[in-house]
């Protein structure tokens, strides 16, 4: 950090100190520290593709895992199917049921 004097800084007002508070800190010897706010930093384009790339593939692990649920229920429906049509009717108590059509 750099110790400068007093005065106007480029490109902003020059900070105020008040007239007695100058004369004491003269006086007494004490610094005088001015604290001039900077101006913010432009923002990266690091701070907008992060956000972006965690929400793509965020979007993406969804859509995937989706999709794999989906392709488990086909081919669980589709194994019923063809144990089901296997096996034939089942009785229960004297009443049967055909799980599947017969086809003509």
């Amino acid at each position: 950090m750099t110790h400068q004097p007093p005065g106007p800084v480029p490109g902003n007002i020059a900070p105020h100190i008040p007239a007695d508070v100058y004369r004491q800190a003269e006086r007494e010897g004490r610094p005088i520290i001015v604290v001039v706010q900077a101006a913010p930093a432009a923002r990266t384009a690091r701070t907008y593709l992060v956000p972006l790339g965690i929400g793509l593939a965020t979007a993406i692990g969804v859509a995937g895992t989706v999709a794999a649920i989906l392709a488990l229920f086909e081919f669980a429906i589709h194994t019923a199917t063809l144990i089901a049509g296997a096996a034939g009717p089942i009785g229960v108590g004297g009443l049967t049921f055909k799980l599947t059509r017969p086809r003509k």
